[in-house]
């Protein structure tokens, strides 16, 4: 049997296996590294969709004050109640209650 030429070293099984643990740690850490990434990617996107949704809301908010004030205006239900025939009192037609404001 002849032995190995004295370049060669032979390698513990030690050695093995404290190289494949670091290894093993760098690969895990590169996972972890690329999820945390990826999870902030979608939080961006999550928030940039919820921003517009806001947008949407407060544009909608603002339209529905618009339309509310308009649907209390006065002349408007002047104008309605004129159309269903009803007609401003006569003085004789108006009561004073007694205790009232």
């Amino acid at each position: 049997m002849s032995t190995p030429p004295a370049n060669i070293r032979r390698r513990s099984p030690r050695r093995i296996a404290l190289w494949l643990s670091i290894l093993l740690v760098f690969i895990a850490e590169l996972l972890v590294t690329t999820w945390v990434r990826v999870q902030c990617n979608n939080l961006g996107y999550e928030i940039a969709a919820l921003n517009g949704e806001t947008q949407r809301l407060v544009e909608l908010q603002d339209n529905l004050r618009v339309e509310l004030a308009r649907l209390k205006s006065p002349q408007r239900i002047t104008r309605i109640a004129r159309e269903m025939g009803l007609t401003m009192p006569a003085p004789a037609q108006v009561m004073v209650l007694p205790g009232a404001p």
